[in-house]
């Protein structure tokens, strides 16, 4: 027998949002970057929470390239030395938070039967900002 669940699950993607979010803490803590993360993180997170549509049957979407040019851009002016380490946590904490967790509140309405915290896939867009701002920083 199926049961219909009349409502939208959330899940949390393993390569999209754990791993992201255990590396970006080794990084901190390793390279001793508190409050370049603390003030870089917040800062991507506004501007991914200011770019973050709510796409029907989808989910949330964000442009592709904006979060990697913004976190390599946050990345360089926090901190020279460790510009690779800042951008790829403020840019994968940065886009996570403002664009995944702080819209979690409009999923509902979208008629997706699953929302994925960290995207659906791997190439998802939190993975793609930490890689692509680590290579531009």
């Amino acid at each position: 027998m199926v049961e219909q669940w009349p409502r939208t699950v959330i899940a949390v993607n393993l390569g999209g949002a754990v791993v992201p979010t255990l590396l970006s803490l080794y990084l901190v803590v390793k390279n001793g970057i508190y409050v370049q993360s603390v003030v870089g993180v917040p800062v991507i997170a506004v501007i991914m929470h200011w770019l973050a549509r709510p796409v029907a049957g989808v989910g949330i979407a964000v442009p592709t390239l904006i979060p990697p040019l913004v976190a390599a851009g946050v990345g360089l002016l926090l901190s020279r030395p460790c510009a690779p380490c800042v951008a790829y946590v403020a840019g994968s904490l940065g886009t996570l938070i403002g664009a995944d967790l702080l819209n979690l509140g409009k999923i509902q309405g979208l008629g997706a039967p699953v929302a994925s915290i960290g995207g659906a896939g791997t190439f998802d867009g939190i993975f793609l900002t930490g890689i692509l701002a680590v290579l531009l920083a």
